[in-house]
């Protein structure tokens, strides 16, 4: 009898509700959903092949019951969406949002409280977030941590970095899942505060390569009032489980009913050229919350910028530390003679950008403060309006609104957000007042309050509260060491930019991995665009200044094809004008080639090797193709199949040229033209940390 009633017991411990399954609407993926042991689990196939097995989710709570166990299956909804809408810019004219959609009631009997999972399956993968609706045993609650995980088939190809609450300026690693481990301590890089949480942790967007040749990206969409998503590897199990960054005193957010969780997408193809393609992200994101974007305008820039980079010139006015923001008069201090945002300098800049046709100029270390503002945990640094005696913040204004340029404003925070908030609408109306509709917003070092991270709950609400402040002054924003992007642009697009990752500033600090841009597109690309700030001509850094050896790993042809391969409405000409001024046959396609688009299509592909992209440029007929691989270099071919058959085509070529190489040749590079239709094909070199540009301009 005993033995029985053992049996018993057992057997309703282990109950395992029956699955339920959706289809995505191409048929391609298969989602099932079901409570194993109370546990809710879900599992994604894409053509009959495990993308992920049977993995856990749920949430633990703190000084609450957990969300973990104890769960059935009280009610399941499903339904099909289709719809189609227009980016206010992108890479394409029209984007399809279409999916099946699984939406689960899960109960928990022992605490009376319910929590819903929101599964939607598209052509291209799934996305699936937790609801929290309002309920009398569930109000104000604290996240102790998010336990969704990810469990993989295999010992995947990864191209990681690593789990850091703070920094994503890392040069990716390459390795299997079961490397990173022993591979982690390689990831070290020089300039970047080191606070990796864990050997195994990595950071999304994670792109990984099974061994039978399918394509996985793990990210989130529409993170809002929630900390960012890392990801913990088992690297006995090939499990991932979701880690959210932490605040000053380790809560991972605090959270009051009704609400949710940012989306958790699972991208997956066996093709890499729908990773790239994949508009999932963008579709988990809510519509624009603007009536009017006329505003919002895609940015062709240069600016005053990678001359400090260098340090051929200085953000600061002066050398004396202690400049305090009340001092405004400078007759006692010495300037130090490389101060760059001066008003006869900035002039030099307006006078290139309006004779090469782009639209704005960035300056940096316009205002006072740059003397003593890293490290020193001060709150009050900047008051993003009081500018240096060499800068005439009205004669500036004019004079390039009189030569049709727009000043771009800088705002450098410190990390003091306190200090930013203060003063932001002041701020903001100063720019609206003197003619800036742009601003490049800055969160260089540790987060002020002293704790916080820049990935957690707080910093992810300033952020947003940042761009929506912008939005009421008619400006738009580029954030750099912000949240990486999580398709809010859709909602917001006043957001036309953010750095978020390792950009070409590294190539003055030691140098990016080769391979970087042809991994960047199927990592921190998934989200939104990156202000990578390409178009370095001059690769010796010691050219500016005499001090550093650093070197920028790509020839010239290369830093051309970035400007189709690293997607951004928002493109800057990051080299000095005298530079350009040396190679003005080379500086005409950044001129030519647009920063919206039409259309996209992608030639070819191979995460960490290489990618060619094609694109049609907004409201013409002309195209615009960039290449860029890896040190080994490549030949790459390329079918123009994509033209319309019944239109003729110049095609301008900028390319390596037979010698060049990105670390003994950069600089070689041959232009030549041919006549194109859609029946043509080109076979192109590439040279070691190389590629090509090409400009098709349709013959009329």
């Amino acid at each position: 009898m005993k033995k029985v009633l053992l049996f018993v017991l057992l057997a309703c411990l282990s109950i395992t509700s029956e699955a339920k399954t959706i289809l995505s609407p191409d048929g391609n993926f298969k989602l099932s959903v079901e409570v194993v042991n109370g546990v809710p689990t879900y599992q994604l196939n894409y053509k009959n092949r495990p993308v992920i097995k049977r993995s856990n989710l749920g949430l633990d709570l703190k000084e609450q019951p957990d969300l973990l166990t104890g769960f059935a299956i009280a009610a399941e909804k499903e339904s099909t969406f289709d719809e189609s809408w227009n980016p206010v810019w992108g890479e394409v004219k029209t984007i399809r949002n279409h999916y099946n959609e699984l939406l689960v009631t899960l109960s928990q009997a022992s605490t009376s409280r319910e929590l819903l999972v929101r599964f939607r399956l598209f052509d291209d993968g799934l996305g699936f977030r937790y609801e929290f609706p309002e309920q009398p045993n569930l109000k104000y609650f604290t996240l102790k941590e998010e336990k969704t995980e990810f469990a993989m088939a295999g010992d995947h190809k990864t191209f990681w970095i690593p789990g850091d609450y703070d920094t994503q300026e890392y040069n990716s690693v390459t390795s299997k899942l079961s490397e990173i481990r022993g591979k982690m301590k390689e990831a070290s890089t020089p300039n970047v505060s080191q606070k990796i949480f864990s050997e195994t942790g990595v950071q999304t967007p994670l792109m990984m390569k099974s061994p039978d040749g399918l394509y996985i990206n793990i990210h989130e969409a529409a993170l809002v009032d929630y900390s960012c998503m890392s990801l913990e590897l088992n690297d006995r199990t090939l499990v991932f489980e979701s880690v959210l960054t932490p605040d000053a005193v380790g809560d991972k957010g605090y959270l009051q009913t009704p609400c949710t969780s940012p989306w958790r997408t699972i991208v997956a193809s066996d093709k890499a050229a729908d990773i790239l393609m994949s508009k999932l992200i963008l579709n988990l994101n809510e519509p624009t919350k603007f009536e009017d974007t006329s505003w919002i305008k895609p940015v062709k820039y240069i600016g005053v910028w990678w001359e400090m980079i260098t340090g051929k010139s200085s953000w600061a006015y002066t050398d004396i530390e202690n400049v305090q923001l009340d001092v405004t008069d400078f007759s006692k201090t010495k300037p130090n003679g490389k101060h760059a945002a001066n008003t006869d300098h900035v002039k030099r800049y307006i006078d290139f950008a309006a004779k090469h046709g782009f639209d704005a100029v960035l300056v940096e270390g316009w205002n006072v403060g740059w003397e003593d503002w890293f490290g020193k945990t001060k709150d009050y640094v900047f008051d993003f309006v009081t500018p240096y005696p060499d800068f005439d913040v009205k004669g500036l204004q004019q004079y390039a609104a009189a030569n049709n340029v727009k000043l771009m404003m800088h705002h450098e925070t410190s990390s003091s957000i306190r200090n930013y908030e203060r003063h932001m609408d002041e701020a903001y109306q100063f720019m609206v007042d003197n003619g800036y509709n742009s601003v490049k917003s800055g969160y260089v070092g540790d987060i002020i309050p002293r704790g916080e991270h820049h990935y957690g709950q707080w910093m992810v609400n300033h952020y947003l509260h940042a761009i929506k402040k912008a939005a009421d002054y008619k400006i738009m924003v580029n954030a750099h060491e912000a949240i990486r992007p999580t398709g809010l642009a859709r909602t917001y697009p006043n957001l036309i930019g953010n750095e978020s990752a390792r950009g070409t500033e590294y190539e003055s600090f030691g140098g990016n991995n080769t391979d970087h841009t042809t991994i960047l597109p199927f990592t921190r690309l998934m989200g939104g665009p990156m202000d990578y700030t390409p178009g370095i001509f001059e690769t010796k850094v010691s050219a500016y200044n005499p001090a550093n050896n650093s070197f920028v790993h790509s020839t010239l042809a290369r830093q051309l094809a970035l400007y189709v391969t690293m997607y951004s409405p928002l493109q800057m000409a990051a080299d000095l004008p005298e530079t350009y001024e040396k190679f003005m046959d080379a500086f005409q396609f950044i001129k030519d080639v647009a920063i919206d688009w039409d259309d996209t299509k992608v030639l070819e592909a191979e995460p960490g090797d290489y990618i060619t992209y094609a694109r049609k440029a907004k409201n013409s007929n002309n195209w615009f193709v960039g290449s860029t691989c890896d040190e080994d270099g490549r030949t790459s071919v390329v079918n123009f199949d994509f033209l319309d058959a019944d239109k003729k085509y110049e095609a301008i070529i900028y390319s390596d040229a037979k010698d060049a190489h990105f670390e003994t040749n950069p600089q070689a590079y041959e232009i030549r033209k041919m006549k194109v239709t859609n029946k043509s094909k080109l076979s192109q070199h590439c040279a070691p940390g190389g590629g090509y540009a090409i400009s098709v301009m349709e013959i009329k």
